[in-house]
């Protein structure tokens, strides 16, 4: 068995087991910081179970900017092209007017969002989102990100919003947002994402993590794709369950669905008189019992420990770790080398001085700050603000810190070895140069 502890000079290396692939250090080290990087090498290493999930990830964003031809089954799998997918969109922010507002459950409304001079908005992929900026009373602007939770049509977008209870963006579209009013909406984007291909769909949600796997479904209702597809839904209850009659109408729509619903309430646990609704929460037992394929690609979204126990029993079911696409919109789990886990901070601004440089926004977290050049990179005041941070590097190798710029401009105070795919910035090595909002 091997446990976590310290390693020091003269310590004894035994050799426990071989990899699948067989790439010694120094390969795979060379994969991550040389150039002209072996295609087949890389393929290798994606399938390398034993790798960091920093590592893993900037494999994978290697891959994706390498885009050599690939075969079906390789990890990250997408058609291949000479160049990276280029999104569609616009840069920064654009105003849009809201059209309509539709109350879902009692705590759930839907924004439909239109374009304000009747231009065609551009075609989102189905599990993408919006990034919106508000303002709400006299602090900073405010940017929250919001599943798109259909296909969009020519000219409106719609996202689907909870009202949380101490959410002050959450309250203000509630009791405040109207039709005719205008936003701040940055375009679509995300990688969380229905992929093409002829292999079995799991769309997987818990509460109001529906919004972008509905999304999923209504793509795969409007072209009756043909792939076995498994809805699989957790709701409090009949009355808090969002989007439960368009989600039965499209399923009715595939030639092949099967719909799952649980209820956890205590006053929902009497028998259900529909076959397909069952009371508690999945176990893996049950979905054991739903005759998922382990060859499917699941999509999973909903609180975090939600997505790790139902991605854990998939695992154990026999899917491929890869295979299994979660989404989460709070602050991503931290990728530290070396770093000992600690407790958890609520992320917050940055201790000393306020700077006067431009403002930056973490959307995830929820935090707008002044830049102060005290601080060496975006890296360096992510971490004075305690949101948890993604690094292996900090010089611009390995791409572990790739980060979503939602908007605004920066500069590279090292250039780093390879750029990020445009829309995206190396955090540990770059500053500011206007007010930036970040998908961290």
């Amino acid at each position: 068995m091997i446990t976590e502890g310290r390693v020091q000079a003269g310590d004894e290396i035994t050799l426990t087991r071989k990899g699948p692939e067989e790439l010694s250090v120094a390969d795979t080290d060379a994969l991550l910081y040389l150039p002209d990087r072996d295609p087949t090498t890389l393929r290798k290493a994606l399938n390398i179970p034993a790798l960091s999930p920093g590592w893993q990830q900037s494999f994978r964003e290697l891959a994706a900017a390498q885009q050599p031809r690939q075969e079906p089954g390789w990890p990250g799998e997408r058609a291949a092209t000479q160049q990276p997918r280029e999104e569609p969109g616009w840069p920064g922010f654009k105003t849009m007017r809201v059209g309509r507002i539709v109350p879902e459950t009692p705590t759930v409304s839907s924004i439909y969002l239109d374009s304000t001079d009747g231009t065609p908005l551009p075609e989102a992929r189905p599990g993408q989102y919006l990034s919106l900026r508000l303002v709400v009373g006299d602090t900073a602007p405010a940017v929250r990100s919001y599943s798109l939770s259909s296909v969009p049509t020519a000219g409106t977008y719609r996202i689907s919003v909870k009202h949380e209870n101490h959410g002050k963006v959450s309250s203000y579209i509630h009791a405040t947002l109207c039709p005719g009013d205008l936003v701040e909406v940055a375009s679509p984007r995300g990688t969380f994402v229905l992929e093409e291909g002829t292999r079995p769909i799991v769309l997987i949600s818990a509460g109001i993590g529906v919004t972008p796997v509905l999304a999923m479904l209504h793509q795969l209702a409007a072209t009756r794709d043909a792939r076995p597809v498994w809805w699989i839904h957790t709701a409090h209850d009949v009355a808090h369950h969002a989007f439960a009659d368009e989600a039965h109408t499209l399923l009715s729509q595939l030639p092949n669905a099967h719909e799952h619903i649980y209820y956890t309430a205590a006053d929902e646990l009497a028998p259900h008189p529909e076959p397909h609704i069952a009371q508690g929460r999945p176990t893996a037992q049950s979905l054991m019992a739903l005759g998922i394929p382990t060859d499917a690609d699941a999509y999973l979204c909903g609180p975090t420990t939600f997505m790790d126990d139902l991605g854990g029993f998939l695992t154990e079911h026999g899917l491929r770790p890869e295979r299994i696409h979660t989404e989460q919109f709070s602050a991503l789990p931290a990728i530290n080398p070396g770093v000992t886990p600690t407790a958890a901070i609520r992320p917050h601004q940055p201790i000393g001085p306020t700077g006067t440089g431009p403002l930056i926004t973490f959307a995830r977290s929820g935090i707008t700050t002044p830049w102060s050049p005290a601080h060496a990179s975006l890296l360096e005041l992510a971490e004075a603000c305690d949101i948890p941070t993604r690094w292996s590097c900090r010089t611009g190798v390995c791409h572990t810190c790739i980060t979503h710029l939602v908007a605004g401009d920066i500069t590279y105070t090292t250039p780093p070895l390879e750029r990020p795919e445009r829309g995206t910035v190396l955090v540990c090595c770059s500053r500011p140069t206007t007010e930036v909002v970040l998908d961290l």
